[in-house]
């Protein structure tokens, strides 16, 4: 909860609606429900209140239909994302503070960021790009990235990137769909204290996407010219649903899809996440560890659309030591620091290790998504960043925002999320399709909502958005998280819906087994898979582990902490655990290979951030399908 002798961005947002709306509530439910309810008011409120630049006014705010994924939203407006973001140059402090893991702390001026972005544009305009093109990006967390993107926005195309980790199928997989026109890339980056030469790959995908050219931002040079002006960068105003850009499903468990993300949805709905309910303000520092391969990247970014410095650090987050990210942002002073939940539990279980002589006095808050945040790690967090103000978000990719998270009025709960958040009709369903509380259920968002994806590419009909998102309840979206909502209004994510377990008629989330048995420091990692079939089930517990373990003892902890139906049935120690490249664990890809699939059509090697590590489980299936 942030200091009562500062306003916070949700503290002078409600003055500002009573002061030009004559509107005031007596509690965050009922400004919830009118955000809900009263759509057109609210949004009309968000541009007005974060001074959106909109270069043609909208006719109507919303223009709803029988089906939840044809509303139109601000019809008869145009803007500019690069333009509003430019809005914020200010000589006051940088746009930019960038680390990597061979450089020293650097400071990125707003006018450097323009020079940037007007170099690189010329490069576009030269190779032809133009509004509505694609253009890709398979490049590191870099300033000249961020340029890069705003100069592509800038001129109306559409941008996607991949980041390095990824591999060369897994990044053919995406991009191929997009028939690029430019491919941005760098040809030699750092990480985990390794130099990397990828001017091969490059080369390779340039050739594989039917004449797409190539700018190497290796090359990009810095000038310092301060008679650079706005006026050199060319703005192209597009409609509020032109597409900004195409972000990609894991892919872990087949052909990735292409997530198409609207210019205006994503600017209010950014600074309406970002400013009320992370509560960053002009001047802040922001930093949120992503690679360019992950929507935080994206979200990320809208910072600068908040008047805030965006913190970057390029580079592994354990080089040289656990507490190289800490170092950054004592060094950077950041405001607000971002990280997923796996993070934060192993500096929980290391006791912060490295970072006893360093100040976080300017930590305002300390943000969790990726993965459910456990009770544990929450309370190590707070006990630690006694200042900071502890949150989790939760919404993903396909939205490119969080439904649910912080709220800077009210205290955190361990192992809970505050709040869902304002203009987000959010609820929990059980199956027959009825709102339920303090019971675990579908989080489903029961009307249009303004970060829904204009479209997934190639999907002219919707028959694909309608699979994935409106299959198990046709009149509302399914966002495939399995929660539950509190009395008191808060949240608690048990795990995907596709990962749960159905033991003996009763659903539970693989979250709560993770968080009982992360308490268990012989346990260093661990993966719970639930296989069933027309005779009979099997709950399986996966763990990595270098020390002696009872079975017993865990067993009869699992019980405890959780309940009977929790109890695996057997344990079995494996050298390692795979993950996704943005961090999640591989649940359904190796329930499906345990069920009997095969590798070709059950993963992605190159989506996967260890892939070496699936090995084992291929070899275990050989020998224990369970068909």
């Amino acid at each position: 909860m942030i200091s009562k002798s500062t306003p916070s961005q949700y503290q002078r947002y409600l003055k500002f609606l009573n002061d030009e709306y004559h509107i005031a509530f007596s509690s965050y439910e009922d400004y919830h429900l009118w955000s809900v309810s009263k759509q057109d008011e609210f949004w009309r409120s968000i541009a007005l209140y974060f001074s959106v630049q909109f270069d043609t006014p909208c006719l109507t705010v919303r223009q709803r239909t029988n089906q939840l994924w044809e509303t139109r939203w601000f019809e008869g407006a145009s803007l500019s994302y690069a333009k509003n973001i430019f809005a914020q140059f200010s000589n006051s402090h940088p746009a930019i503070v960038y680390q990597n893991e061979t450089t020293s702390l650097a400071e990125i001026s707003w006018q450097c960021l323009l020079n940037k972005t007007v170099q690189i544009q010329k490069e576009l305009l030269d190779k032809g790009v133009q509004k509505g093109d694609c253009v890709v990006a398979y490049c590191v967390n870099s300033p000249e990235t961020i340029a890069a993107f705003l100069a592509t926005n800038a001129l109306g195309a559409i941008w996607s990137s991949c980041s390095p980790d990824f591999g060369l199928d897994a990044v053919r997989d995406r991009f191929t769909q997009l028939q690029p026109k430019v491919l941005f890339g760098h040809s030699m980056y750092s990480y985990n204290g390794r130099a990397y030469d990828v001017s091969a790959n490059n080369t390779s995908l340039c050739d594989e996407l039917d004449g797409c050219l190539f700018i190497d931002l290796n090359a990009c040079q810095d000038f310092d010219d301060p008679d650079v002006s706005l006026d050199d960068l060319f703005f192209q105003s597009v409609d509020f649903s032109h597409p900004i850009w195409v972000l990609f499903s894991s892919g872990t468990t087949g052909k990735p899809k292409a997530i198409v993300h609207g210019t205006g949805s994503m600017i209010l709905e950014h600074v309406k996440a970002l400013g009320i309910h992370q509560n960053v303000s002009v001047g802040d520092r922001y930093f949120w560890y992503s690679t360019t391969g992950w929507m935080m990247w994206n979200y990320s970014l809208s910072s600068l659309l908040c008047g805030a410095t965006l913190c970057i650090y390029n580079g592994a987050p354990h080089f040289p030591d656990t507490s190289s990210l800490w170092r950054f942002a004592a060094q950077a002073t950041i405001n607000h620091f971002g990280h997923g939940a796996v993070y934060y539990q192993q500096q929980v279980d290391a006791g912060f290790a490295g970072t006893s002589d360093l100040t976080f006095g300017y930590l305002k808050t300390i943000g969790s998504t990726g993965s459910p945040l456990s009770a544990s790690t929450c309370i190590g967090l707070q006990k630690y960043f006694t200042n900071a103000h502890v949150i989790s978000l939760s919404g993903g990719t396909d939205v490119c925002t969080a439904f649910l998270g912080g709220h800077p009025e009210t205290e955190s709960i361990p192992g809970e999320i505050q709040c869902k958040m304002l203009g987000a009709p959010v609820a929990i369903w059980n199956d027959k399709g009825e709102k339920i509380l303090d019971q675990a259920g579908e989080l489903v968002l029961t009307d249009s909502f303004l970060a829904m994806p204009i479209f997934l590419w190639g999907d002219s009909n919707f028959s694909q958005l309608r699979k994935s998102y409106y299959s198990m309840f046709s009149s509302v979206w399914n966002h495939g998280d399995w929660a539950t909502e509190k009395t008191v209004g808060s949240f608690v994510i048990h795990g995907r819906s596709d990962a749960t377990l159905n033991r003996y008629g009763v659903r539970i989330g693989t979250a709560e087994i993770y968080n009982a048995l992360h308490i268990i420091d012989e346990i260093e990692d661990s993966l719970i898979i639930h296989l069933t079939n027309e005779h009979h089930e099997k709950l399986l517990l996966f763990v990595q582990s270098n020390d002696t373990l009872d079975f017993s003892l865990i067993k009869s902890h699992i019980r405890n902490q959780c309940s009977p139906r929790h109890i695996p049935d057997e344990m079995i120690r494996v050298p390692a655990i795979p993950y996704t490249i943005s961090g999640k664990k591989v649940e359904v890809p190796i329930k499906r290979l345990l069920m009997g699939m095969s590798e070709e059509k059950t993963l992605s090697r190159d989506a996967m951030r260890n892939p070496s590590a699936i090995d084992w489980f291929i070899d275990y299936a050989k020998t224990n399908s369970f068909t």
